[in-house]
């Protein structure tokens, strides 16, 4: 994926197994988030393929990306303000409405029974993300953490087979962080999803990531499970930085790497 004439994504192969999280790490400006815009639509990749379930997805609109199931919560919370929690996940079921705008207007028969049966299952979505005491309020009122979990929950509304996962603690405190990851493994426990996370917290990635891809500079440059990643020379140089040391800092150039080294696995 190029920008003019910056290559913000280069080189990038991966697969991802139904029921795997699978992590994407790297500094800022790595291309993480730009590979998550490949993935969904947002972006046109101008070489390669993005296949999903056997079918290439390059060049599909990022509606019909969502509508063959793949689902992404964002890093910045898309949600409506002005509307209830309930009402926002409902905003997921939208390709599960197969019927007009005329029976919705009228909303009864068969276009009442949808949304009845359709309201069932993102109840049950509240009852999961434990957000029961919020369901009738207007998303503006809520804590952050809660509205990242609005966030997941309407992302789980579209019964999606992939879920992106845009940095899902991003801003939150160690609190509302447990509890994200709780729930990102029970998502895998009882849903059987297959999970792409881009994220910062390199505790959480190590704690949860079946396997992770480190790219720099949108180039992989180191892909495994979370052992092997956290102790690979590149990955610890991708984050510490090369700066000019000189012979005399060797040894404090070594220590900050054992201090990278030990970041990355917390």
């Amino acid at each position: 994926m190029r920008f003019g004439g910056t290559t913000a994504v280069g080189g990038v192969s991966f697969e991802v197994q139904r029921g795997e999280l699978f992590a994407i790490i790297g500094p800022n400006g790595a291309g993480k988030t730009s590979i998550f815009n490949c993935l969904s639509g947002v972006y046109r990749p101008q070489e390669g393929t993005v296949r999903f379930l056997g079918e290439d997805l390059l060049g599909t609109k990022p509606d019909a990306v969502a509508g063959r199931g793949v689902a992404r919560m964002f890093q910045n919370i898309e949600l409506f303000d002005n509307l209830t929690v309930l009402d926002n996940l409902m905003l997921g079921r939208h390709q599960h409405l197969p019927y007009g705008v005329f029976s919705g207007l009228v909303y009864g028969g068969k276009a009442k029974r949808i949304e009845l049966e359709n309201r069932r299952i993102v109840e049950d979505i509240i009852d999961f993300l434990e957000i029961e005491a919020f369901r009738k309020f207007p998303v503006g009122m809520l804590p952050y953490g809660v509205k990242k979990r609005v966030e997941l929950g309407r992302a789980l509304a579209m019964e999606p087979k992939l879920l992106l996962l845009d940095e899902p603690v991003a801003g939150m405190n160690v609190e509302e962080t447990e509890d994200m990851a709780r729930f990102i493994l029970d998502i895998r426990a009882e849903l059987d999803l297959a999970m792409i996370m881009v994220e910062h917290d390199m505790g959480l990635v190590m704690d949860l990531a079946d396997r992770v891809l480190v790219v720099d500079f949108g180039k992989p440059i180191a892909l495994g499970t979370p052992d092997v990643v956290q102790n690979d020379p590149e990955v610890i140089r991708a984050y510490l930085g090369e700066g000019d040391t000189g012979p005399s800092l060797e040894q404090d150039a070594a220590e900050a790497e054992a201090v990278a080294a030990e970041e990355l696995g917390r």
